[in-house]
């Protein structure tokens, strides 16, 4: 698992944005570090509709220190657009569909009893203009959201 202090994993994944579009990390952090990037098991699930909803209610925080905010999921993008639409998210969701962010992250984890496998833990890292990792939360327990006030903190210092 990468952990604050690490070079962040280059990566190309499905951008839903209302269309979707490629998203290179490396190339977002030139135009929009600090980046955050919010790792979430699934789209229209109760705690994670929370999370990402609460996430868009404190986007000024972000807006402020010019952070961008992404979700990660490994759902597919169009279901990605379809959450934001309904929640009104204003950020773009990362779609994972092949696990390869959430592997290169190390932050996968199973729901065995439901046959679910390889979803994302619940975690937030911040990431700065030369690609390192300021911040990292991970989360064993699905049910836990960040502290959102660590992680708007955490935007601005890497600002």
């Amino acid at each position: 698992m990468v952990e604050t202090g690490d070079a962040a994993p280059d990566f190309t994944a499905p951008l839903a944005n209302g269309d979707v579009e490629s998203f290179t990390l490396s190339e977002r952090l030139e135009d929009e570090a600090p980046i955050v990037l919010a790792f979430f098991p699934g789209a229209f699930t109760s705690v994670c509709t929370a999370e990402m909803c609460t996430f868009q209610d404190r986007l000024s925080a972000f807006d402020d220190v010019d952070a961008e905010v992404y979700g990660v999921s490994r759902d597919s993008p169009f279901t990605l657009n379809e959450f934001r639409a309904q929640n009104d998210l204003e950020f773009g969701l990362i779609s994972d569909l092949n696990r390869e962010v959430v592997d290169q992250f190390g932050v996968e984890m199973d729901f065995t009893d439901l046959g679910v496998h390889g979803v994302a833990k619940r975690s937030v890292f911040v990431i700065d203009s030369d690609g390192e990792i300021t911040y990292s939360w991970v989360s064993d327990d699905p049910g836990v959201e960040p502290e959102y006030v660590e992680v708007e903190a955490a935007a601005e210092d890497a600002a």
